[in-house]
């Protein structure tokens, strides 16, 4: 199994689903950089289709630029032929997990587990809408407030470091 070894070189791709308070189903898909742990995104629907991915995959890729792979399990929507020609049209080598066998994507189940321990299981949302802004604030603590242990206690986006923030707020007021 190929393995990282810097920044930009594998993204995994995952969905985790979860249910509303109502009983309904909603799918998120989340994307990791292997090397950084850094969550590039998390994005909520009721429903994501192949089509939903690539919307999805477009709006990262303009944020953060382009990995050299992206590793993801066989879910229909990963696989669908649309998305592995798209993906290596932009320039992005798909790695497919073999089929059962989740510790291929290890950085990914990791840090869904700890999605739903702490946000998922910890609060019922009503809406998409409301999942969505409780994940993307817990998200922004997981890049850039909480230290990881796989990272020697350092934060994935440690451009954001108190210290830094500090420096930043020094520059506004004077």
């Amino acid at each position: 199994m190929l393995q990282s070894t810097h920044p930009k070189h594998i993204w995994a791709i995952d969905f985790v689903h979860n249910k509303l308070s109502n009983g309904r189903s909603y799918k998120m898909l989340t994307v990791l950089d292997e090397y950084t742990r850094e969550t590039l995104c998390e994005a909520v629907r009721s429903k994501m289709t192949s089509n939903d991915v690539l919307n999805v995959l477009h709006h990262v890729l303009m944020k953060h630029d382009k990995p050299e792979f992206i590793r993801s399990d066989n879910s229909p929507d990963c696989v669908a032929l649309h998305v592995q020609d798209w993906l290596k049209r932009v320039g992005i080598q798909p790695l497919l997990i073999y089929t059962g066998s989740p510790w291929e994507t290890g950085y990914n189940e990791r840090f869904n587990v700890t999605l739903r321990q702490e946000v998922l299981n910890a609060e019922w949302f009503h809406n998409t809408k409301q999942a969505q802004v409780a994940i993307n604030t817990w998200v922004r603590q997981y890049n850039q407030i909480r230290p990881h242990h796989a990272l020697g206690m350092r934060l994935p986006v440690p451009e954001t470091s108190l210290e830094k923030i500090k420096i930043s707020g020094t520059e506004k007021l004077g």
